[in-house]
């Protein structure tokens, strides 16, 4: 796949590894527990063979997913995700948030399975162990603007 974004931005380089149409539905469908080509393929209705072939290609070459032979004649693969595509999760579950409420039409919830209340996000901080709602998006210091170290 080709970067579109050549911007100094997590946003953007994210985007550039899994923004591309049908990547992230291939990634959910292997968390979810479609980990072959043909349950991946019937699951996501108008993908094309070839497309998905290129993608499961492309996101294990980027580090997201494993492919291990389970057949030889003809070769078939059972794919796995990384702890990299793992960690994705995460987005997964603000995106059905997001969705909750911002849709007109909604599908999914996300709730605690213990009560089957929903939930929300909560955004932890290591360092004060507890909860925090104060957030700030900061630029990490490049290379070029550190104080050499001796």
């Amino acid at each position: 796949m080709k970067d579109r974004y050549d911007l100094p931005c997590n946003i953007a380089q994210s985007l550039n590894i899994i923004g591309d149409r049908w990547t992230l539905l291939i990634i959910h469908e292997v968390l979810i527990g479609r980990t072959t080509f043909n349950e991946i393929k019937k699951a996501l209705e108008g993908l094309s063979s070839k497309l998905l072939s290129e993608r499961l290609k492309y996101l294990e070459a980027q580090g997201l997913l494993t492919a291990t032979l389970y057949s030889e004649h003809p070769p078939r693969y059972r794919y796995q995700l990384t702890e990299s595509g793992r960690d994705l999760e995460d987005v997964f579950h603000a995106l059905v948030l997001w969705g909750r409420r911002n849709l007109q039409k909604c599908y999914k919830k996300l709730v605690h399975r213990s009560c089957g209340h929903e939930v929300n996000i909560a955004y932890h901080c290591d360092h004060c162990q507890r909860d925090v709602e104060d957030l700030a998006v900061i630029e990490l210091a490049t290379e070029s603007s550190q104080p050499p170290t001796l």
